[in-house]
C-alpha cells in the first residue's frame, strides 16, 4: 500500500537529533554550546528568532516555564531514568530537594549549588529537555550581552535587591535597551515574578554555559522505570482496591477535571470561593461570576468554579486540600503520587462508590443508577509526554484483567482552528514509528459541542504525533497541512502503538499504514487547541490558555465521563452478565 505521508523536508531536525544523541553517548559532560548551531539551523517554530541578535521572548518564556527557578544557578544537568543510576555515578539525589517547573511535570532535584538531576520517563523527555535547555541558553546569552550596556547597567546598579514591579516610566528605556517590546518586557516580569530583577542581575553577571551528561538511557531502564511506577500504584492501593482483578477504563487527562466533576466540591464550596475572589482582590473573576449569575444560561458556572477552586486550594493551604481529599476518599477516588520514579500522578476511581447527587449535572444523562453495581475502575493518569504514553499503556494492558476502553484528552497545536477549539482525529501519523494509524474514534462533534461555549468542534481530523515541541518548523507543518493534517500533538501515536500490541501478537510495525478498527475495546481521542503555530505569534510561548482553557477542558472531560458511564451502565445491565461493551 502506498504511503500517504510525504517526506517533510525536516532534514535539519533529524540532524539536530542525531547530533545530541551521538554526543550524549559520551561518558563525560557535553556543553550545550555545541548544539547551538544545529538548533538554530533547525529553524524551530517555537524559536523563530534563534539566529536574530534580538531576544526571542516567546522562546525564552516557553523555556523558563518548563525549567525550575533554580536554573539561574545551574551549570550542570544530569539525566537518568532511575535513582540508582545517579547513585552509581556518585550523586545521592535522594538527599537533594525536589524542584519543579510550572509548565512541565518531571521529577527534578537540585543540589543547592550548580547541579540539576532530571529523571526521564522515555526518549521523549530527552527530545523535550535538550532543545529547551539550548533555547534557554541562547536567549540568556543574548540578554547577557545587552545587559552590559549603559542603561541596563544603571538600572541594575540602582536596584540591587529589588522585588517590586517595574514602574511605567522604567519600562520604555529598559525595553529599548534590551531590544524587546514593552509588552514582552512585562511578560518576562510576569513569568519571573519577584525574581525578575534578580534574574537580570544573574544574566548580566555571566554568560550561561550549561553542561549536560546522560547517566543512563537504555530501553530496559525505561521499562524498569515504568514497572516501578506500576509497583507504587499497587502498593498504594493494596489495602483498598485489587487493581489487577477489576475491569478498567483507562483515561489520560489531568489530575483535576475528572475529580472536580465527580466530587461536586466546588459547588458545595461556592460561597467560600466567591468570598475568596472578592476578598483577595480578584476583580476580573468577581466580575465574571456576576456576569454568569446575571445571564439566563448558567452552564458555565461549574467551569468557572472549577477554575477558581485551583487558586483557592493553592492559597488556602492544607485545610482546604484536606477537606477535598476527604470527599474524594468518600467516593472512592484514590490519588497516587509518584514518589520514587518519574513524575506521573495517577487516580484510581471506583465507579460503584460515586454519589449521583454529587455529580456535575452535565453527567447525569450519561450515568444510570445501575452504576452502584459496577465492578469497574477508572484509571486516570496525568497525561505523560510522548513515548512515556506507550510505556505506561503497555504496562497497564499487560497487568489488568480486562481493558474496557481507552480515552485520551490532551492539548495540541491546531493548523486550521483557533485556540480553544476541540479537535477529534481518526487518522494519526506517528513520527516515532513512522506509522499512519487508522482507527474508529468513538467520539464525534455531537459528543462535545453541547458543552463547549466558546469554541468549535472539528471531527474527522488527521493528527501528527511529533517528537517534541521544538522539533517542528514551518516547512514541517506546511507539508503535513497540505496533506490534510491539522493537529500536532505528542502522545496519540505512542498510545496507538501500545493499543496495537494489546490485541495483535507482535510488536507494532514501522513505516506502515496500520488499521486499528478491530481493537476489541473502545478508543477515543479528544484534543483542544492550545496554540495555532501557523498564525504569526501564536505559538506556545506567546501566551497562556488560562481561563479560556477551562471551557474545552471540561467539554472534553464531560464527553469522556458520559461515555464511560453510558458504556458501564450498558455492560452491567446485560442480562447474561457479559462484560463486553456494546458499541454505542
Amino acid at each position: 500500500m502506498d504511503r500517504t505521508v510525504p517526506k517533510t523536508g525536516s532534514e535539519e531536525i533529524e540532524l539536530y537529533m542525531r547530533t545530541y544523541y551521538s554526543l550524549l553517548r559520551s561518558t563525560h559532560s557535553i556543553q550545550i554550546e555545541t548544539l547551538e548551531e544545529t538548533h538554530m539551523a533547525m529553524e524551530s517554530s517555537l524559536h523563530v528568532g534563534a539566529r536574530a541578535p534580538e531576544p526571542d521572548v516567546s522562546a525564552l518564556v516557553y523555556a523558563s516555564l518548563r525549567l525550575p527557578d533554580c536554573m539561574l544557578d545551574v551549570e550542570q544537568v544530569l539525566i537518568g531514568q532511575l535513582e540508582r543510576s545517579f547513585l552509581a555515578a556518585g550523586y545521592n539525589i535522594t538527599d537533594w530537594p525536589r524542584v519543579s517547573a510550572p509548565g512541565r511535570r518531571r521529577r527534578v532535584h537540585f543540589d543547592g549549588d550548580h547541579t540539576l538531576a532530571v529523571l526521564i520517563a522515555s526518549r521523549s523527555d530527552i527530545d523535550d529537555l535538550v532543545p529547551t535547555l539550548t533555547a534557554y541558553q541562547i536567549e540568556w546569552n543574548k540578554l547577557h550581552l545587552l545587559l552590559q550596556n549603559e542603561i541596563p547597567g544603571l538600572f541594575l546598579s540602582q536596584n540591587p535587591d529589588r522585588r517590586t514591579p517595574l514602574q511605567d516610566a522604567e519600562v520604555a528605556p529598559l525595553a529599548a535597551a534590551l531590544r524587546i517590546s514593552h509588552d514582552d518586557l512585562r511578560r518576562l516580569e510576569v513569568v519571573w515574578g519577584e525574581c525578575f530583577v534578580e534574574t537580570l542581575h544573574k544574566m548580566a553577571a555571566r554568560p550561561k554555559d550549561i553542561g549536560l551528561r546522560m547517566l543512563a538511557g537504555s530501553l530496559a531502564d525505561y521499562r524498569r522505570g515504568t514497572a516501578y511506577w506500576w509497583g507504587e500504584l499497587q502498593d498504594h492501593l493494596r489495602e483498598a482496591v485489587e487493581l489487577e482483578g477489576r475491569p478498567v477504563y483507562f483515561v489520560s487527562s489531568n489530575t483535576h477535571s475528572l475529580a472536580n466533576m465527580l466530587t461536586g466540591f466546588a459547588r458545595r464550596e461556592e460561597r467560600h470561593l466567591i468570598e475568596y475572589i472578592q476578598n483577595f482582590n480578584k476583580g476580573d473573576l468577581a466580575a465574571e461570576y456576576q456576569a454568569i449569575r446575571d445571564s439566563d444560561d448558567l452552564k458555565s458556572l461549574d467551569n468557572f468554579l472549577y477554575y477558581v477552586l485551583r487558586k483557592y486550594l493553592a492559597d488556602h493551604g492544607e485545610a482546604a486540600r484536606s477537606s477535598l481529599a476527604a470527599d474524594e476518599k468518600a467516593i472512592g477516588i484514590h490519588r497516587i503520587p509518584s514518589k520514587h520514579g518519574f513524575d506521573i500522578e495517577a487516580q484510581v476511581i471506583e465507579i460503584n462508590k460515586l454519589r449521583s447527587d454529587w455529580l456535575d449535572a452535565r453527567l447525569h444523562n450519561g450515568a444510570a443508577v445501575e452504576l452502584a453495581r459496577s465492578d469497574a475502575l477508572i484509571v486516570n493518569i496525568d497525561y505523560p509526554l510522548g513515548l512515556a504514553s506507550y510505556e505506561i499503556l503497555n504496562r497497564i494492558t499487560e497487568r489488568v484483567d480486562e481493558l474496557l476502553g481507552v480515552y485520551v484528552m490532551g492539548k495540541a497545536a491546531s493548523l486550521n482552528g483557533r485556540v480553544g477549539d476541540v479537535m477529534i482525529p481518526n487518522v494519526v501519523h506517528d513520527e516515532h514509528s513512522q506509522n499512519t494509524y487508522l482507527f474508529n474514534n468513538c467520539f464525534s462533534a455531537q459528543d462535545v459541542a453541547p458543552y463547549l461555549s466558546y469554541g468549535t468542534v472539528l471531527d474527522n481530523q488527521k493528527a501528527v504525533s511529533a517528537r517534541g515541541t521544538f522539533l517542528q518548523n514551518p516547512r514541517y507543518m506546511s507539508v503535513f497541512y497540505r496533506e490534510g493534517y491539522t493537529i500536532i500533538e505528542m502522545e496519540a501515536g505512542p498510545y496507538l502503538s501500545a493499543l496495537y500490541e494489546a490485541f495483535r501478537p507482535q510488536r507494532h510495525p514501522y513505516n506502515e499504514i496500520v488499521n486499528l478498527y478491530g481493537v476489541p475495546f473502545e478508543t477515543g481521542f479528544l484534543y483542544y487547541a492550545s496554540d495555532t503555530p501557523m498564525s504569526k505569534g501564536r505559538n506556545l510561548g506567546a501566551g497562556s490558555l488560562s481561563y479560556a482553557g477551562i471551557d474545552p477542558t471540561y467539554a472534553t472531560a464531560i464527553a469522556i465521563l458520559r461515555r464511560v458511564f453510558a458504556n458501564e451502565s450498558r455492560r452491567i445491565g446485560q442480562p447474561d452478565g457479559s462484560r463486553a461493551i456494546e458499541k454505542a
